[in-house]
């Protein structure tokens, strides 16, 4: 068993991308340090950041335990749960194909899930003109993946059989129904998931972290905030 002595810092927004590591590290029970990471405001941008997080997007975390007793720094959400759970040897099989089961729906969530539910969130709350096609197309495609979701959870408890990182990968972003426009009724197994899964203490813990009150930024009513979000291009 692997023994964590010094914290892992995670550099994190309260967002369903940073709620999946924050999920993760409440799991294990290891030690963390939260850096918070005003979006908003910029941070992202930031050459400290970017060193790494190339991609200027959150979460991101920092091992000083890595391999070979070495400092690490991993990007992306799901490869930093991927990470975490072969370092700590949790919520991902040894059994080779119970492992590729996990990875598909991982990989589904943050090739899918994940980035149609985030078109459906801009076009319809954050768009500053209503395109129809637009919201049709993301909310049409957000009730297709639910679907998806839904059939592979019946007759099961979780996503891959047993509970695992894509749980935790998916939970977040699903939580978003009524503002993505979707009715939960039609999609029961998945409403029984997620509450299976919020039931877990650690969950709780990690879906209620936030960034001190002082860091805290209302994306959804902040302009100057948006701006800084949306339609970015290289530099």
């Amino acid at each position: 068993m692997t023994i964590q002595t010094q914290p892992i810092d995670l550099y994190y927004f309260p967002t369903p991308n940073g709620h999946k590591v924050s999920i993760m590290l409440e799991e294990l029970g290891i030690p963390y340090k939260m850096h918070p990471i005003r979006i908003g405001k910029g941070d992202q941008f930031k050459p400290e950041f970017l060193a790494i997080s190339p991609n200027n997007k959150i979460p991101a975390i920092v091992d000083p335990e890595g391999p070979g007793g070495q400092p690490i720094s991993v990007f992306e959400s799901g490869a930093i749960l991927k990470y975490l759970a072969e370092k700590f040897g949790k919520f991902y099989p040894t059994d080779a194909r119970a492992r590729v089961k996990v990875d598909e729906w991982l990989f589904w969530q943050v090739g899918g899930f994940g980035p149609m539910l985030g078109q459906n969130h801009h076009f319809k709350q954050y768009a500053p003109e209503k395109l129809p096609y637009a919201i049709d197309r993301y909310v049409n495609e957000t009730h297709r993946l639910y679907g998806v979701l839904n059939t592979q959870l019946e007759g099961q408890d979780y996503m891959a059989g047993e509970y695992s990182i894509a749980d935790m990968a998916t939970l977040s972003w699903s939580l978003g129904w009524e503002k993505q426009g979707m009715d939960l009724a039609e999609f029961p197994n998945v409403s029984a998931w997620q509450e299976r899964l919020k039931a877990r203490p650690a969950v709780e813990r990690g879906l209620a972290l936030q960034l001190p009150e002082e860091d805290q930024v209302a994306l959804a009513d902040d302009k100057d905030a948006q701006g800084v979000l949306f339609n970015q291009r290289a530099k």
